[in-house]
């Protein structure tokens, strides 16, 4: 396993200029301590890498379950062997907006992708796997240079297929010092195991829930055909560990959940039957953020049903479910 900054991945990390620190501490949080600082100090945590580190031997991190010895270097469907690939870290403005705060949401990208969907928006990231090698200790100064450049969380994209890379990463960034929330930012796609492991070192899950049919998910997602009951199981086990969303004074987000849906053409994505399953199976006051962003990237081209933009009639469509759903907490 590579233990060394790239030189590549060396310039992921440079300082901005002009970022300044929060008031209250680390995150801006009064006498906020994440669960995973007592699960280090407590050695859970070194545990909870052990067993992971264990799982990416026979890789079964996600749901594909490949079974790769990964820690050899092979690789399958993620195209992700025993490299921490980083493509980006820096002070995020584009997210929810409790998240986003004043100072920003510490957005750390890694490369490659466990479900790669063909209209991807970031695929050069998810698909080309664009980005660094870089070492664990190298990942831990990042987190920490976002806390010290005021970053009210450190916000993992696509972390599934590096769970255990990331748990080592944070065990020396908790040593150094880190006290922001760490939210875990998802396509969905990910194994019941894998979230278990992650409780009390998560304070905020914020995972897609893109689909609610299976042949439209194989199709879309590189055969994912499980993807909308992978994704119900994955979803509920976040919501039992953080429950709702919760914010401080400011309205800066501490702990709970976000759950994100791309509103697709045609009605794709199943909207009103993902208004219906969150109202059901979470809670009415759940934070959905419905995302009108939509458009063909990648090879949805290759697809003329989702090689378009979404139309007006079909987001007017969608917002009129949301407000009719029940849901108290909605971002559209």
């Amino acid at each position: 396993m590579r233990d060394t900054l790239s030189a590549a991945g060396a310039l992921l990390f440079t300082p901005l200029s002009g970022c300044r620190a929060a008031s209250s501490g680390p995150g801006g949080f009064e006498g906020f301590e994440p669960a995973y600082v007592r699960l280090e100090r407590e050695g859970i945590l070194a545990g909870r890498e052990r067993e992971l580190w264990d799982i990416y031997k026979q890789c079964r991190l996600c749901p594909r379950e490949c079974e790769v010895n990964r820690l050899a270097g092979e690789n399958e469907i993620c195209k992700a062997d025993d490299t921490l690939r980083v493509h980006s870290a820096g002070p995020h403005f584009g997210e929810e907006r409790p998240l986003v705060g004043r100072y920003g949401s510490g957005t750390i990208f890694f490369s490659h992708c466990n479900l790669r969907c063909c209209f991807c928006q970031n695929w050069e990231i998810a698909h080309r796997g664009d980005g660094g090698a870089i070492s664990h200790s190298a990942l831990a100064r990042a987190m920490l240079s976002l806390q010290e450049r005021g970053c009210h969380n450190i916000n993992l994209v696509t972390p599934t297929h590096m769970v255990p890379h990331i748990v080592r990463a944070l065990r020396i960034a908790v040593n150094r010092g880190l006290r922001l929330p760490i939210v875990y930012n998802t396509s969905g796609y990910d194994k019941l195991e894998t979230i278990r492991k992650l409780d009390g070192i998560v304070d905020m899950y914020m995972p897609d829930f893109k689909f609610q049919d299976g042949q439209t998910a194989h199709t879309y997602c590189a055969e994912a055909a499980d993807y909308p009951e992978v994704a119900a199981a994955a979803i509920k086990e976040m919501y039992r560990q953080v429950g709702v969303l919760k914010t401080d004074k400011r309205g800066v987000a501490m702990r709970g959940l976000i759950v994100r849906h791309l509103v697709m053409p045609n009605n794709l994505a199943g909207t009103d039957r993902f208004l219906t399953w969150v109202v059901r199976d979470l809670s009415p006051d759940t934070y959905v953020n419905m995302m009108s962003q939509y458009r063909p990237c990648h090879k949805a081209f290759d697809y003329p049903e989702i090689a378009r933009p979404l139309s007006r009639k079909e987001w007017r469509r969608a917002v009129s479910w949301a407000r009719e759903s029940g849901l108290t907490n909605l971002d559209i």
